[in-house]
């Protein structure tokens, strides 16, 4: 039985970081999620956040995980579940209270493209692309989404 009395603030605290929890066939690979900037934490309450801004910042942390584990030769796009859409390299996302997340990017070929789609139907993979500009630096979105928010605070 866990007698831990919790105060106030500890509730507020625990009620407002997103719980996860993950296993790998391999002992040794990276803990993810460990780092859940302060902004997904604290602004709004998540009692105020919309199912849209919810799902885009679990997805930010994806996919800024995701790119942790990236080579400088590849960069992350995302695969679509059913039909034959292909994948788009991830270059922007955003989101449309209450319930909508938009994904820009660009195919396989180079065409520009935008998913927009329902938080209900959200379902991505996330896959390793090698960069289309072998010379230039892998551009890593994950990152500049959770500077984004940062910057919101």
């Amino acid at each position: 039985m866990d007698d831990k009395i919790s105060t106030s603030a500890e509730v507020a605290e625990a009620a407002a970081l997103p719980c996860h929890r993950e296993v790998h066939t391999d002992p040794d690979a990276p803990a993810a999620l460990t780092d859940v900037p302060a902004p997904m934490q604290k602004v709004p309450a998540p009692e105020q956040k919309s199912e849209a801004r919810w799902a885009y910042e679990r997805l930010i942390l994806y996919i800024q995980n995701f790119e942790k584990t990236l080579d400088g030769e590849h960069e992350v796009a995302m695969g679509f579940a059913g039909g034959d859409a292909g994948v788009l390299r991830i270059e922007g996302m955003g989101y449309f209270d209450p319930d909508i997340i938009t994904f820009y990017g660009s195919d396989t070929r180079g065409a520009k493209t935008q998913l927009v789609q329902h938080v209900s139907q959200l379902n991505v993979i996330l896959r390793a692309m090698p960069k289309p500009k072998p010379e230039e630096p892998a551009k890593r979105i994950g990152f500049r989404l959770v500077a984004e928010l940062e910057d919101q605070v």
